[in-house]
């Protein structure tokens, strides 16, 4: 039932704000599957483009516009530096790095690709997802993991940023 309320705000939160610059409901929702016959995790975090430029721009470089034309090389270095800073994954209780891919903006989403290589066997996934809590104090994040026939949605905010999954 849980699931169904965080997937439903999400969803309502994100129409709501799709075609305004200014948003009421400030999350972020970062889904991650394990690809078996790849061996690897897929990470995808979307973040609001005015909150991720928001934050890019009190943490590295004020001058900085997210734009899909003419914007500087540099940000995916800030987002993948941010990212790894914000977005923590253990699997079986290892505490694994992940490459970070590219990113595209979409509507008023920036979609944030990511990827953990030469996963073999998962017992358990534990996430710590901080994104964007040092710059927006309602800030919510949605974790949501698809991994070994289980899907499980975690609701995050600053007071309980962590989530796990164990599939013993």
């Amino acid at each position: 039932m849980k699931s169904i309320y965080l997937i439903f705000i999400l969803a309502v939160g994100l129409t709501i704000t799709s075609s305004n610059t200014k948003h009421e409901y400030y999350v972020s929702v970062t889904n991650i599957e394990y690809a078996k016959e790849q061996q690897s995790v897929q990470i995808i975090s979307q973040i609001f483009i005015d909150d991720f430029e928001t934050l890019i721009r009190q943490r590295y470089d004020e001058t900085i516009t997210l734009a899909e034309t003419d914007e500087p090389e540099i940000v995916d270095e800030y987002m993948k530096r941010y990212l790894e800073d914000k977005l923590k994954i253990k699997i079986n209780e290892k505490t694994y790095k992940f490459n970070f891919l590219g990113k595209e903006y979409k509507e008023d989403i920036t979609y944030c690709y990511l990827e953990i290589e030469n996963v073999k066997d998962i017992k358990s996934v534990s996430v710590v997802n901080r994104i964007l809590f040092d710059v927006l104090p309602d800030q919510q994040n949605i974790v949501r993991l698809k991994m070994l026939d289980k899907n499980k949605s975690f609701l995050l905010i600053p007071e309980n940023d962590e989530c796990m999954l164990n599939f013993n």
